[in-house]
């Protein structure tokens, strides 16, 4: 019987396999059966092709007039990376978010994940990295000095988000990782570490 068995599948393999070689093998001028034909001819508009659906006939369209890139961040236009970006943003820019305990929780979350490997849970400088001695420390939010002037306890919302969005000295631009709100939400939690003694 086990025989028997292993005779019909190598009959059916070698048969199958004649069948494809016939069909696919013949004519030049008549290719044979084409398999999966969809995935070779897409069904969407190319952007550069005719399109019949619009009244110009193209595909690519402007963009409706009010809409934004993806991952496009006006502040980072507005406030530029430079000294001046530095204190606009310091003297303009405030917290848009209300203080709510899920937002604080949520900042605490994300400063957890996102910062405290370099600037320590409670912000004196002690992360994980830190203490490894690969890096100098980062200043003490509560009783640091700010490589750009003044106390770190005074430093305002908008020159903490000015700060996470474009990066200072070692600490990398963290626009692309956190957006906008995510980071509002760790000024937010920075500002409760200032305070702390």
């Amino acid at each position: 019987m086990l025989v028997m068995n292993k005779i019909s599948i190598v009959g059916i393999l070698i048969t199958g396999i004649a069948v494809s070689t016939m069909v696919s093998c013949g004519d030049k001028k008549k290719p044979g059966l084409e398999f999966a034909r969809n995935m070779y001819d897409p069904i969407a508009y190319n952007y550069d092709q005719v399109n019949k659906n619009f009244e110009n006939g193209q595909t690519a369209q402007v963009p409706p007039a009010g809409t934004t890139p993806v991952g496009f961040d006006p502040l980072s236009q507005e406030y530029p990376n430079t000294p001046e970006g530095v204190q606009a943003a310091s003297d303009n820019l405030k917290n848009p978010l209300a203080e709510t305990p899920f937002n604080l929780e949520k900042g605490q979350l994300l400063y957890l994940n996102m910062c405290s490997h370099c600037h320590g849970e409670k912000g004196n400088g002690d992360g994980a990295i830190i203490e490894q001695g690969k890096f100098p420390p980062p200043p003490s939010y509560s009783k640091g000095i700010s490589s750009r002037g003044g106390d770190m306890k005074d430093l305002t919302d908008g020159r903490i988000f000015h700060t996470i969005t474009h990066g200072l000295n070692l600490m990398g631009p963290h626009k692309s990782q956190l957006n906008p709100t995510e980071r509002w939400m760790i000024v937010m939690y920075v500002k409760k570490l200032q305070k702390l003694q």
